[in-house]
């Protein structure tokens, strides 16, 4: 086990103002492997105060330095996404393949991203007689999640340092390894001091004077919708900007003429990517009638294979939640055809591969988000139906349609409430905006528009 001290802030690591620390327990085995102060809000306000001392010189910085910064932080993010990908293996009981493909290469694609548009982006254009400036909108305050440590703290300070802002991180409690070797890499990448700054701590103290602190000009937040309107609330007192990315639960549309096969297989691997603990995953699959049987069967087959192939979920608190909601579905009347509430090992927090069959809209696991490894198959009568359905809940993150005529998968996604829709099983574009439909969320992420989250308008008239 190695104890962390102290936090980054100001460009050094300096002592926390307290003595209580967090355990950080990897979910395999249920070891500690390390320790980490729990900062307080005495921390937090000295990593804004860092952040409020740096950014006039950081706003000024011209653009094309801080992309020439944001590649350096690509390149060691490169040369260390060994260690990125071992070190989120072991706090959050990732595969580590799985950790290599996405929680170590995702980032850098990312930041990679921002160094390209920071350099390239217009922060200046006319418009009859104005000129309309974009300037960065100041201390950011970013609290991120544990379900992918990196790509959610990269996705908010790439953009937010790409536009000249300042940012104070508070990672995780579960996952604030990787967190900590990010902030040496913005150290190694030579970007200036007070510039990032990280605090360590659990929510409702560290997270919570972060967002309530009068220093900051935006909060940007990740994780559930109860706590994010909690944010959204003590900003709404201050009338400062949030970025909110909360809860999902994204139905998959398989419509008839669509290759059922490939359809059924990609829904299920979208679900149990990551044990499940994926905002976006299409946890509701939506089958028409004369093929559900056959769907039904092919998700079944296609969970088993996963039993030895998915990690644990973060925590103990975690794994009993996401069986706590298996047994409800099977309570409510839901038909179990793969895995259960069960535990699949003795040690480790471990769920096994699920699938319901015979959901109806109106059960729980079809309308609150299980963030584990858990598919509701959902059948329809018809395109009207399907849509309804898709359309039936508070969420609207993500999805999927499958159609043997792309042109028809389309014509049905457009009338889908959500931010983002795949087709007939599109690639991740991390240069797309990212973000929710009602209780989803306000804003977006990634690529253009992620960057206009942290830039503030003014306009010049002439």
């Amino acid at each position: 086990m190695k104890a962390h001290d102290g936090m980054y802030i100001g460009g050094a690591w300096r002592p926390a103002a307290g003595q209580d620390v967090i355990e950080v327990v990897n979910p395999v085995d249920e070891q500690v492997i390390g320790t980490v102060p729990a900062g307080t809000a005495e921390d937090v306000d000295a990593a804004v105060r860092a952040a409020r001392a740096a950014l006039p010189g950081w706003a000024a910085t011209p653009p094309a330095e801080r992309a020439a910064r944001l590649a350096a932080l690509r390149d060691v993010l490169v040369a260390r996404a060994d260690e990125i990908a071992e070190t989120v293996t072991a706090e959050l009981g990732s595969p580590l393949k799985f950790s290599q493909a996405v929680h170590a290469a995702v980032p850098i694609a990312v930041a990679g991203s921002y160094a390209e548009l920071a350099a390239t982006y217009s922060f200046e254009e006319k418009t009859g007689n104005s000129v309309v400036h974009h300037e960065p909108i100041g201390v950011v305050a970013a609290i991120t999640p544990w379900n992918y440590p990196l790509h959610q703290i990269v996705a908010k300070a790439a953009p937010a340092l790409a536009a000249g802002c300042t940012i104070v991180v508070k990672p995780a409690e579960d996952t604030p390894l990787v967190a900590r070797l990010f902030a040496e890499a913005v150290h190694a990448a030579g970007i200036p001091a007070g510039v990032f700054n990280l605090v360590t701590g659990l929510g409702p103290v560290a997270g919570q004077a972060l967002a309530e602190h009068p220093g900051v000009d935006l909060v940007s937040f990740t994780g559930s919708t109860a706590v994010g309107r909690g944010i959204a609330a003590i900003a709404a007192g201050q009338v400062k900007k949030v970025a909110l990315e909360l809860g999902g639960k994204s139905a998959n549309v398989i419509l008839p003429t669509a290759d059922l096969a490939k359809a059924v297989n990609v829904g299920v691997a979208n679900v149990m990517s990551n044990s499940g603990q994926t905002c976006s995953a299409w946890t509701r699959m939506l089958v028409h009638r004369d093929r559900y049987d056959e769907a039904v069967e092919l998700a079944a087959t296609a969970a088993a294979k996963y039993g030895e192939r998915i990690g644990p979920v973060v925590n103990a608190k975690q794994r009993d939640r996401v069986r706590g909601y298996i047994e409800k579905g099977v309570a409510e009347g839901a038909r179990l055809v793969a895995g259960g509430p069960e535990a699949p090992r003795e040690t480790g927090f471990f769920v096994s591969p699920t699938v319901f069959a015979d959901v109806t809209e109106d059960m729980t696991i079809a309308q609150e988000e299980i963030f584990g490894p858990v598919l509701s198959i959902l059948e329809y009568e018809d395109e009207e139906d399907a849509l309804w359905i898709a359309n039936g809940t508070v969420y609207g993150l993500a999805g999927a349609v499958w159609a043997g005529d792309e042109a028809e998968a389309v014509a049905f996604a457009r009338r889908m409430e959500t931010g983002q829709v795949d087709i007939n099983g599109g690639r991740f574009n991390p240069l797309a905006p990212f973000g929710g439909y009602k209780q989803s969320g306000v804003g977006r992420e990634l690529g253009v528009h992620g960057l206009a989250e942290y830039l503030q308008t003014k306009s010049l008239q002439f």
